[in-house]
Order: C-alpha cells, then sequence, then structure tokens
C-alpha cells in the first residue's frame, strides 16, 4: 500500500518539476481547464501505484465556431493531443527518466483536451490469479460472446465494470487503507 505522504511527495514532485506552461494550457490555446483534484488549476492530476505514476495533464480546449459537428470537434481535440504529444516528447522522457530514477516507478503521460483523454503510454502489469471453474466461465461467456478476445480481456473487463460501478466505495475504501498505511509508518518497527 502507498502511505499518503509518498502520493504527496510524488504530486508534489511532478508539480514542482512540469514546465509552467504545461499547467494552464498550451501556449496561444483557450479554454484550458483545470484538472480534476488539482489546487487552483497549477498542477497535474497524479495518480500511484506500486508500479507506474500517470501524469495527466490538461491542455486548452479547440476554439472551433459555434455549430461545429461533435465528429469535427472531436477531431479536433485528437489533433491537439497529438501535437502536445509530438511537441512535447523530449522534455516528457527527460521528466519520465528523473522521475523513474526518484520513484523507482514508470512514468506513463496522458493529455486531456475538453472531454477528450488521451492515454500516451502505460503499464500493463500482470496480475497472477487462481479461479475456480464458475469464475472461469464468467470469463470464457465474455469471450464466447465477442465482449473479450482472451480471458485476461475478459478478466480486465471485469474490473473496469466494477470500478465504474462501485467507484464511491472503492474510493472509501482506498482512503481508509491510506490512513492505516500513514498510521503503521509511524509506528515503532518505521
Amino acid at each position: 500500500m502507498i502511505t499518503q505522504e509518498a502520493q504527496e511527495r510524488v504530486r508534489g514532485w511532478f508539480a514542482g518539476r512540469l514546465p509552467e506552461e504545461w499547467r494552464g494550457g498550451v501556449p496561444g490555446a483557450t479554454g484550458a481547464a483545470a484538472p480534476e483534484g488539482s489546487a487552483e488549476g497549477s498542477g497535474p492530476e497524479v495518480t500511484v501505484d506500486r508500479e507506474e505514476i500517470t501524469v495527466v495533464l490538461t491542455i486548452g480546449d479547440v476554439d472551433l465556431p459555434d455549430g461545429t459537428s461533435d465528429a469535427a470537434r472531436a477531431e479536433a481535440r485528437a489533433g491537439r493531443a497529438k501535437a502536445f504529444r509530438e511537441d512535447t516528447r523530449g522534455r516528457r522522457i527527460e521528466i519520465a527518466r528523473e522521475a523513474e530514477h526518484r520513484f523507482d516507478r514508470k512514468v506513463s503521460w496522458a493529455v486531456r483536451v475538453g472531454d477528450r483523454t488521451e492515454l500516451f503510454t502505460h503499464v500493463a502489469a500482470p496480475a497472477m490469479t487462481r479461479l475456480r471453474q464458475p469464475e472461469r466461465l464468467v470469463l470464457d461467456t465474455l469471450v464466447d460472446a465477442g465482449v473479450a478476445r482472451s480471458r485476461a480481456d475478459a478478466l480486465a473487463w471485469c474490473v473496469k465494470l466494477v470500478g465504474q460501478h462501485e467507484g464511491d466505495w472503492l474510493g472509501e475504501l482506498r482512503e481508509a487503507m491510506a490512513h492505516v498505511a500513514d498510521v503503521r509508518s509511524k509506528g515503532p518497527a518505521a
């Protein structure tokens, strides 16, 4: 379990390390929105787990005339995300290497433009599990129905579904576990 203090250290490091122009949007862009959970719109959205740090940067939305179709708006946002990815590649790699050395985790990047989020890189960590026949049958049904390509995809689909429908409960559980981890870190064995 990652302590709240450790998560805050990672978030703080990225808030201080990222270039200023990545915090409020792309130069010349309008409508930059603050990432959820960021302080005064000045920092990235940073998520930390055992293997990975994911940094989501919010950049300025596209400025299109009223009446622009949803399809055109979606493609304009995709183009803005692609341009940001290409224009910042070298600096993102440099920052990621520093963070990977400092925090011993891989760094993944994403960008949010309007209501579109593009994940550039990510870690797909294997999760070993032993399933009994009833659980395997659930996965096989999802594969046979074309919902998933494999048992691994079916299991990932199930995890996403639980995350969507039990988000509040999982959030409370994570908060409680973070509190326990913080208390443990202050204990006599620390």
